[in-house]
């Protein structure tokens, strides 16, 4: 599961920083999801350790009487930006000091490689798998990492436009294992009534909104 909108009014890409928590709507669309699951069988809800997710996570284990476990591997990805504003319309991309870190959008360049995101989402995939065999699992994220490891399972190439992610608040993208196997992967947006139209997956960013994107 991706996280719910965060309280971010300097529309920063905020990253593994500390201090951002769900916004009123977030805390909303947390609850809208975990009313959404609370008939499956969830033996494990495991989160980032950003405020964020933990807080998404919160309503879901307690609906199913759980603690949430915490997993550094489900961490944001790293980003040379954060703490910036850096977005569609702000200019970042014609400022010289930010060129030498856009040198190459495959691995990519300004942050944490593609590939090790993979390993690390991968691995805490099979943790949370084992944890709850035989059972369901829920694992709150981040856009970024989500994507890549569902780009990965799906055989898709790493590198991508970050507007055309299929990953928008709340959502949740499900991996089913028959054995240690992943045989299917699906994806859900539970609360997309409540999340604004330009932050919906393949929305046409606007100007000035979404600029965290790969929050």
């Amino acid at each position: 599961m991706r996280h719910g909108e965060v309280h971010n009014p300097d529309g920063l890409l905020y990253g593994r920083l500390p201090g951002y928590h769900l916004s009123e709507l977030g805390r909303q669309m947390a609850e809208r999801v975990a009313d959404h699951l609370s008939a499956r069988d969830i033996t494990y809800v495991v989160s980032s350790p950003l405020e964020r997710a933990q807080e998404t996570a919160t309503p879901i284990a307690k609906a199913h009487g759980l603690d949430i476990a915490t997993d550094s591997r489900l961490i944001e990805a790293d980003n040379v930006f954060q703490g910036k504003a850096f977005g569609v319309g702000d200019g970042a991309l014609r400022r010289p000091e930010n060129w030498k870190h856009l040198v190459n959008p495959f691995k990519p360049s300004w942050g944490e490689p593609y590939i090790e995101q993979v390993v690390r989402m991968m691995s805490a995939l099979e943790a949370a798998r084992d944890a709850a065999r035989g059972h369901e699992a829920v694992c709150v994220s981040h856009q970024l990492p989500i994507w890549i490891v569902r780009s990965f399972v799906e055989r898709r190439r790493l590198w991508h436009d970050p507007r055309k992610r299929q990953c928008t608040l709340a959502s949740l993208t499900s991996f089913t294992f028959m054995g240690d196997k992943i045989v299917s992967v699906g994806y859900t947006e539970p609360a997309r009534d409540l999340v604004p139209a330009h932050l919906l997956a393949g929305a046409k960013p606007v100007k000035g909104n979404g600029k965290a994107f790969g929050a």
